[in-house]
């Protein structure tokens, strides 16, 4: 028997998830990500091309084949020469949060939760703030509970909203859902995929990963553990349960079976890694109990 979708987070949770100090410090960090030269990502994108834009780029003198609306009649009366004025032209991103809806994100460890949603609302604060269109999608057994696409900073509490109505239970068909994700290719695209990547063949995992190479767009997969998943504290006899398809398995851990299990776990996260260097797509692994600010702004 698999779980049903459970009910969207209290209001308890939501407080605890999306406190207002919480929010308050999305600015802060949106600050000190613009002092990174590597992730000046802004909604309005510098390029080498020009069109007729607000953004003025710079003169060159005028040709038969330019289009004379462009001539700048004040430069002329003073020099007596034909000018163009060239516009930078801007480009806006598509910022899509993938977030895992699944039952492991909640049991046991309910912090995955938090952990996911709060990278999520923190992500799409930094698209809102910068000008981008920013899209919300659940995953679980499928594509469910899509975000219109928002775009301005006013928007920040839509988005929070949205998020804190996701719900969340049942099995991770990711295979499913990559073939399904379909983000729009009207407008370069920055997707990122939060989840534990427990799909129901974990063996697969990697490779269904390196599928989002043909999404259109620049892909980040962030891969949300607790450190119990990888050392949980187990010893002798013990039935374990799996929350998203109730099967369950009757063991005796040991000290021996617990290195065993860690190395595995270390092996399933090394392939996925692997698996999205070989096709381009950045990998990171976020340990749920490591500083959120700092770790974030360190991506």
């Amino acid at each position: 028997m698999v779980s049903s979708p459970s009910k969207k987070i209290s209001a308890t949770e939501r407080d605890e998830i999306f406190d207002p100090e919480f929010l308050g410090r999305l600015r802060a960090i949106a600050l000190r990500l613009r002092k990174r030269k590597q992730l000046r990502k802004k909604g309005m994108q510098s390029t080498p091309a020009t069109g007729f834009t607000r953004e003025f780029k710079d003169f060159r003198h005028y040709t038969p084949n330019d289009d004379y609306r462009a001539i700048d009649w004040r430069l002329y009366a003073r020099l007596e020469r034909l000018f163009v004025r060239l516009y930078e032209e801007v480009q806006e991103f598509h910022v899509h949060l993938v977030v895992d809806t699944s039952a492991s994100m909640v049991e046991p460890h309910a912090d995955k939760r938090i952990t996911a949603l709060r990278l999520a609302a923190a992500l799409g604060y930094l698209g809102l703030a910068g000008g981008h269109r920013v899209n919300v999608y659940g995953m679980r057994d499928k594509i469910t509970g899509i975000l219109r696409p928002l775009k301005g900073q006013g928007n920040t509490r839509a988005l929070v909203d949205h998020l804190a109505g996701l719900e969340y239970g049942g099995a991770t068909d990711l295979e499913a859902c990559f073939q399904s994700f379909r983000p729009t290719r009207q407008r370069y695209g920055i997707i990122f995929v939060l989840s534990d990547f427990f799909g129901q063949d974990v063996q697969a995992t990697p490779e269904i990963l390196a599928r989002a190479a043909t999404w259109p767009g620049e892909v980040h997969m962030i891969q949300v553990a607790n450190p119990l998943e990888r050392s949980p504290e187990l010893e002798g006899e013990v039935q374990l349960i799996d929350v998203e398809t109730s099967e369950s398995r009757r063991l005796f851990f040991t000290k021996r079976e617990r290195a065993k299990y860690e190395k595995v776990f270390d092996t399933f996260v090394e392939n996925c890694a692997a698996a999205c260097v070989r096709r381009q797509i950045d990998h990171v692994l976020w340990p749920t109990d490591q500083s959120f600010e700092e770790a974030f702004v360190s991506m």
